[in-house]
C-alpha cells in the first residue's frame, strides 16, 4: 500500500530556546526530523515536510541526499496545524497515495511497534477512513472524549482552556487518513473548523470527532505514555531524551 507522510514542521522552536528551526533542534545529538524520518522510512513511500519560509533553505540543505523522497512545502503564516496539513494537498494529488499519514515533527517517541499496528489496521474491513494511535495518561494535554458507544465525540485541549480530566486518552500525533477522507472530508471540516479559544488557531485534531459522526474511525493503543509527548519545552526535551536513551539501552 502506498503511503505519503505529511509533517507539519513550521514551528520556530521558541519555547525550546532554539536558535534553529524546531525540526532541526538536536535530540540526543541528532535533529528531531532525522529521528522522525527514521521511524517512518519503512512504512511510507515519500514525505511532504511543511516549513516556515525562513527555514526553507536550511531544511532543504539538511534533507538533501536522504534515501526517502521528500517534498518541501512552505506555510507562509502560522495559522495552525489544519492549514499546514492542507498545504500538502498538491503533493497528495501529484503522487496519488492510497493513504495519507500525518504526524507532528516533534512526536518522535512513538514506538515502531505502534506505527506497525496502525499500518496493520488498514486491512480492516471496511477500510477505516481514519486510524490514530492513542495513549492513556495522567494530566493529558489533549483528551479524546467518547460516548457510551465508544465513538470519539469531542476533543479537549488544555492549551485552549478546556476543563481536562485527571486521567485521559490523548492522540499520539499520528493519523492515518484514507485518500477519500483527505480529499473530501477534510476540506468540509476546514470550511468550518474548530478555532482555538485561546490560540485562535485552526485546530486539526477535532476533525477526528467530526469524522466519527459519519465515517469509520479506528484507534490503536500505545504501549507507553511517552509516545504521546511532543517536544515543546526544555522539560519535555529532557524527558524524551532520557526515554530514548533508556529504550536504546534496553534494546
Amino acid at each position: 500500500m502506498s503511503r505519503l507522510l505529511i509533517v507539519p514542521a513550521a514551528g520556530l522552536g521558541s519555547r525550546l530556546g532554539a536558535a534553529t528551526p524546531k525540526l532541526l533542534v538536536p535530540v540526543n545529538g541528532r535533529p528531531m526530523i532525522d529521528h522522525l524520518l527514521d521511524l517512518y522510512r519503512p512504512i511510507v513511500s515519500r514525505a511532504a515536510v511543511v516549513v516556515q519560509p525562513s527555514a526553507l533553505s536550511a531544511v532543504r540543505d539538511h534533507l538533501a541526499g536522504l534515501s526517502l523522497s521528500i517534498d518541501l512545502v512552505v506555510q507562509p503564516e502560522p495559522t495552525g496545524m489544519l492549514d499546514a496539513i492542507q498545504l500538502g494537498a498538491p503533493v497528495v494529488e501529484r503522487w496519488q497515495p492510497q493513504r495519507v499519514w500525518i504526524t507532528w515533527c516533534d512526536q518522535i517517541a512513538i514506538l515502531p511497534q505502534t506505527i506497525e499496528r496502525v499500518a496493520a489496521a488498514e486491512a480492516l474491513l471496511p477500510e477505516p477512513d481514519l486510524i490514530l494511535a492513542t495513549c492513556r495518561s495522567a494530566d493529558p494535554y489533549v483528551h479524546l472524549d467518547r460516548d457510551e458507544a465508544g465513538r470519539i465525540v469531542r476533543v479537549l485541549h488544555r492549551r485552549e482552556g478546556d476543563a481536562m480530566p485527571a486521567h485521559g486518552e490523548s492522540d499520539a500525533g499520528l493519523f492515518d487518513v484514507s485518500l477519500r477522507a483527505y480529499r473530501d472530508e477534510l476540506p468540509r471540516y476546514a470550511a468550518s473548523p474548530e478555532i482555538g479559544a485561546r490560540t485562535g488557531e485552526r485546530n486539526f485534531v477535532p476533525f477526528v470527532a467530526r469524522l466519527s459522526r459519519t465515517a469509520s474511525v479506528v484507534t490503536v493503543p500505545c504501549a507507553l505514555p511517552e509516545e504521546a509527548v511532543g517536544i515543546n519545552n526544555p522539560d519535555e526535551l529532557a524527558r524524551i531524551e532520557a526515554h530514548l536513551r533508556a529504550r536504546a539501552f534496553d534494546s
